[in-house]
């Protein structure tokens, strides 16, 4: 049966439930996570409730977009501190579905992201996007929601759900809010509840090469790999970090660039300890 909470906060695990639950709302917001909430998920609620009035958030830890050596076993989880967050946001619909509810048995069918989903992100974490991908679509077609919020901070990601959207006629608007910091910089993600209070400081790293790359291309610095080199040798000086990968790409493609572009995106992503962390930011745009 479906659960509600004293305000009215429908908490869904089957499709059935969610269906009968979207019937009540003329148009829906939706912002799809993994749980674990921090300040960013629930910035995107807010914007979503502000557009569409009525707001649903998934709340399921994909299985399918985690590679066989990664953190699907110890990926944080908290869902009844997840559900009091969303209830004090006022939001109207939880789905919460069980693995075997969104990939039954003879489940065979999936989203292959082609060469966008196979660089940066996708080189690393081979499968990623397939997974990814899927588990939208599938949450896009039960919700029907009219607009879906992401997170600009996992960049590549956002880029695949564009071009899904576009390549699939899907009749909801995609939108992307900006990336929610800590206040010493540090991009906000479920994945910090990992780091030593050490390691929060060497974290902050991965920004400052960010930013040092953006000073430099406001700067009049035209030359991407001069950009790229920059990251490195930044990131390079912590020895505890290691790092995956320092790129200027476009915002859409992914494609790297050889000259800066106002479409031009740094990303960077490094692993600290047991903790991978990633981080992006546009490259002609003060601030």
């Amino acid at each position: 049966m479906t659960e509600t909470s004293p305000r009215a906060m429908r908490i869904c695990r089957t499709i059935g439930e969610v269906r009968a639950a979207r019937s009540r709302h003329a148009t829906l917001g939706f912002v799809p996570t993994m749980g674990f909430l921090h300040a960013g998920h629930l910035s995107l609620v807010r914007q979503a409730r502000a557009a569409c009035g009525a707001v649903a958030v998934s709340i399921f830890v994909n299985p399918t977009q985690f590679g066989p050596n990664e953190d699907l076993s110890r990926y944080p989880r908290d869902l009844p501190r997840d559900l009091a967050l969303l209830e004090a946001e006022g939001v109207d619909l939880v789905f919460v579905p069980e693995p075997a509810t969104l990939y039954p048995a003879g489940f065979a069918c999936h989203v292959e992201v082609g060469a966008l989903g196979e660089r940066l992100e996708g080189a690393v974490r081979p499968g990623h996007f397939n997974g990814m991908a899927t588990v939208v679509l599938k949450l896009l077609n039960i919700l029907q929601p009219g607009a879906v919020w992401f997170g600009q901070k996992d960049a590549q990601q956002c880029a695949i759900v564009r071009r899904m959207a576009t390549d699939f006629d899907l009749p909801c608007r995609i939108e992307i809010g900006e990336t929610v910091r800590e206040p010493d910089g540090l991009a906000l993600s479920s994945r910090n509840t990992y780091l030593s209070p050490e390691e929060r400081g060497i974290a902050t790293t991965l920004l400052r090469a960010l930013e040092a790359a953006r000073q430099a291309a406001l700067g009049g610095e035209r030359d991407a790999e001069v950009l790229r080199r920059l990251i490195r040798d930044m990131v390079g000086r912590e020895p505890q970090l290691q790092l995956d990968y320092a790129s200027i790409a476009d915002a859409a493609t992914m494609e790297e660039l050889r000259t800066v572009t106002p479409e031009a995106l740094a990303l960077v992503a490094a692993r600290l300890g047991r903790t991978r962390l990633l981080d992006n930011m546009r490259l002609m745009t003060p601030g």
